[in-house]
């Protein structure tokens, strides 16, 4: 049993380690595969921790090579990550350890974000149950949960807030973890069976005071040192994603948006020099399609000469602008990477390098990537659109509007309601779209370090994560993409464009002047760029002044009950139990409900097994030193026969006591024999026709005796029925005679029969 709550503490141990990692995760995905790489790894170990030591570590292996492929095809179906298993796994692995330190925050739990805390859980796991229930070092056992708990904290920096109660919960799991350890080199005190009651007393008494005493002395030093140590940590912890570089790969190419985080974490980064005619900005990608996870290209590159097309009109036609300037521009690469040209918008004519080109969109590719030192030359018209046609404008609409339209295949609710509140009083198109560039301009904060990230989750963090854990602040990243989901939720059709800062003349494009702004399409004038990034006189408000979200409306059925009138036949009583339905009940629960209901319903049961435990020591305590020595006897044969029920071999009630003890020791199918009965059954005779005979020696024979047999008998049960051996309430409540019926052939022995040693 001991075993089993030192696993059980470790599992928690490696699981609440872990999970400190889950602050800067979206959801409980992430806390759910690490909770099971704990059991898993913890499990296996206590289930072979009587088989050969070397026979642990392939089957933990192979159980955590199975275990790794479900959370990572688990985690890519819940994320919504397409591709085939081993496609994922080789992504996954290769790269889970860069992702961790360059993914955003929240990170989504996928495929390369759990592989490397699930492989890093179960090896602490197998190392731990080692350790602690194989050779019994419970405080060599804790090192490997703590070295990953201080790995967590360290991985989530100054993200997330700070949790108390999992460190609280961390000590107490740590304190049940060493009183559960069952150490190898503990041996049996060859002097305590020979003390008496009276002597046992006292020195017990002894023992606790001087356990007090250690435990008030721990508590000092730790009220005296922890806070002088507490000082001198810094309070807000450094973040580790500030030193690393996010990877560039050919799928920025994709979603360059990705990168405007890595370019501004490396502000001084000259990612290529521009001699420009104008002051105007550089567009590298338009972004029109999003998933609900990444916005990307969509866009349909060919070949193209020296001269470029013109491009394809957008849905709803174009009008001609106020002006056109013409930009021409000389740039040489850099540190820039990827396969991505930038140039002003609207190109037309390109020198030095072979580009294909998107004639939807007006960006440029070349197929061979990006080298520092290759130098080309552009020729753009950027145009400006008639501000005088903007207050009227209207959106286009049908099927050719529906890609800049669409959000993903579910919108959280509180993004939705955001959208909504922020429409209220606008009806025109532009006025939606300038009251939107407003609201965020004025509520939320531009920063240079925020992380990565424009999935549902992380914009859900940024328009509504409370301020102190770093929400309502990010890069031109999370403000574009914001915009531009907003305004489709608000039935503006938007796109994102990423480009970068540049001013007139010769100088040098570094990673703080990249940018992203939203564009919004209308009829009759194209695409039309906003800026919602808040200028420096912008005057800032408080998000929870302008903005209280509205409650969920009732739902059809709650409508109807709400409305129904009683009938003047029925009382106030069954008025009230007539509109009182379950349905609106639980409509007016909050959402938490649920958990803590199923939380109090495991507590009870934890409680309630606890006692159980807790009842049977003190039955078997009782049994076994309170009373005379014919009443302890009767209780170590009283212990024998529960131990018989417990595995399932409940003696007949005919036998004798010689019976009973030949019947139990008889060898199970699997496992040894338990260890014979023979001076108990004499001691049960004796006591059972002459109880005065018996003394002190006798019932402390008869006590360990039985408790041998009981270990004995239960070590040589199936798993299952050792672990809930002391689980059971059975013996509890039931009943047995005192004793079997007597030996015939003791009744014609003296009442005092010899016993060996005596």
């Amino acid at each position: 049993m001991r075993r089993v709550i030192a696993a059980l503490c470790y599992a928690g141990l490696l699981a609440l380690g872990a999970g400190a990692a889950g602050r800067i995760y979206d959801g409980r995905l992430l806390a759910l595969l690490v909770a099971g790489a704990a059991v898993g790894s913890v499990g296996i170990g206590l289930l072979l921790v009587r088989s050969p030591q070397w026979t642990v570590a392939p089957v933990s292996v192979l159980a955590m090579l199975g275990y790794v492929v479900f959370a990572v095809w688990y985690s890519a179906g819940a994320s919504g990550v397409s591709g085939t298993l081993p496609t994922l796994l080789h992504e996954a692995a290769r790269n889970g350890g860069p992702q961790l330190l360059t993914a955003l925050i929240p990170i989504e739990a996928q495929p390369d974000t759990v592989l490397v805390p699930v492989v890093l859980v179960w090896i602490a796991g197998l190392i731990c149950a080692e350790l602690g229930l194989r050779a019994g070092r419970a405080p060599l056992a804790l090192i490997p949960p703590t070295v990953l708990y201080l790995a967590a904290l360290i991985l989530a920096g100054p993200h997330g807030g700070v949790q108390p109660w999992r460190a609280v919960a961390y000590v107490a799991l740590s304190a049940g973890a060493l009183v559960g350890t069952v150490s190898r080199r503990a041996t049996p005190d060859p002097i305590g069976p020979e003390l008496t009651a009276r002597q046992r007393g006292p020195m017990r008494a002894r023992l606790r005071v001087r356990a007090a005493i250690g435990v008030a002395v721990f508590v000092a030093l730790a009220a005296a040192v922890v806070p002088a140590v507490a000082a001198t940590v810094p309070h807000d912890p450094v973040d580790p994603r500030a030193a690393v570089t996010p990877p560039q790969s050919d799928t920025l190419d994709q979603d360059p948006l990705a990168r405007i985080s890595g370019w501004m974490q490396n502000p001084t980064e000259p990612l290529f020099d521009a001699t420009m005619s104008a002051d105007t900005r550089i567009e590298l990608a338009v972004l029109s399609n999003f998933d609900g996870v990444t916005w990307t290209i969509g866009a349909n590159y060919r070949d193209a000469g020296r001269e470029l097309p013109g491009l394809t009109p957008p849905p709803g036609g174009a009008a001609t602008p106020k002006s056109v300037t013409r930009v021409t521009q000389q740039i040489t690469v850099r540190d820039l990477a990827g396969r991505l040209v930038p140039a002003v918008g609207t190109p037309h004519e390109i020198n030095g390098i072979r580009v294909a080109y998107d004639t939807g969109t007006g960006t440029l590719l070349r197929p061979d990537g990006l080298v520092p030192g290759i130098s080309y030359s552009v020729v753009s018209e950027a145009a400006q659109p008639n501000p005088n046609l903007l207050a009227l404008a209207d959106v286009p609409s049908g099927p050719a509007v529906s890609r800049y339209l669409q959000t993903g295949a579910s919108v959280p609710a509180d993004i939705q309601k955001l959208a909504e509140s922020i429409q209220e009083g606008n009806g025109g198109a532009y006025q939606r779209a300038y009251a939107l560039q407003q609201f965020i301009a004025e509520h939320y904060t531009y920063v240079l370090d925020a992380p990565s990230g424009h999935a549902y989750p992380n914009l859900d963090f940024f328009l509504l994560g409370p301020a102190a854990q770093g929400g309502q602040r990010g890069t031109s990243e999370q403000f574009a993409a914001s915009y531009a989901v907003l305004g489709r939720l608000m039935g503006l059709p938007t796109r994102v464009v990423v480009g970068f800062r540049a001013e007139a003349g010769h100088g040098t494009v570094h990673g703080a002047d990249a940018l992203a702004w939203p564009e919004v399409l209308f009829s009759g004038i194209g695409w039309v760029p906003f800026d919602p990034i808040p200028a420096k006189d912008t005057k800032h408000r408080q998000l929870d002044q302008d903005y209280k979200p509205k409650p969920d409306p009732p739902t059809p059925s709650d409508a109807d009950d709400a409305s129904a009138t009683p009938t003047a036949s029925s009382s106030a009583s069954a008025s009230a139990s007539q509109h009182a339905t379950p349905g609106a009940d639980s409509a007016l629960l909050p959402p938490w409900t649920p958990y803590a209901a199923g939380g109090a319903v495991l507590v009870l049961v934890l409680v309630a097994q606890l006692w159980v435990v807790i009842a049977r020591r003190s039955r078997t305590r009782q049994r076994l030193s309170v009373g005379g020595p014919s009443d302890r006897v009767r209780g170590a044969w009283l212990e024998v026969l529960d131990a018989l029920r417990l595995a399932g071999r409940r003696p007949p009630e005919h036998l004798t006591a010689t019976e009973v003890a030949e019947w139990a020791v008889r060898p199970p199918a699997k496992g040894a024999a338990p260890p014979p009965l023979n001076e108990l059954v004499e001691l049960a005779n004796l006591v059972a026709f002459a109880p005065e005979f018996a003394d002190d020696r006798d019932a402390a024979t008869a006590g360990t005796r039985a408790t041998a047999f009981a270990r004995g008998l239960r070590r040589a049960q199936p798993l299952w029925r050792r672990l809930v051996w002391s689980l059971r309430p059975g013996p509890l409540r039931w009943t047995h005679a005192a004793f079997p019926a007597p030996d015939a052939a003791k009744r014609q022995e003296p009442l005092r029969p010899a016993t060996p040693g005596r």
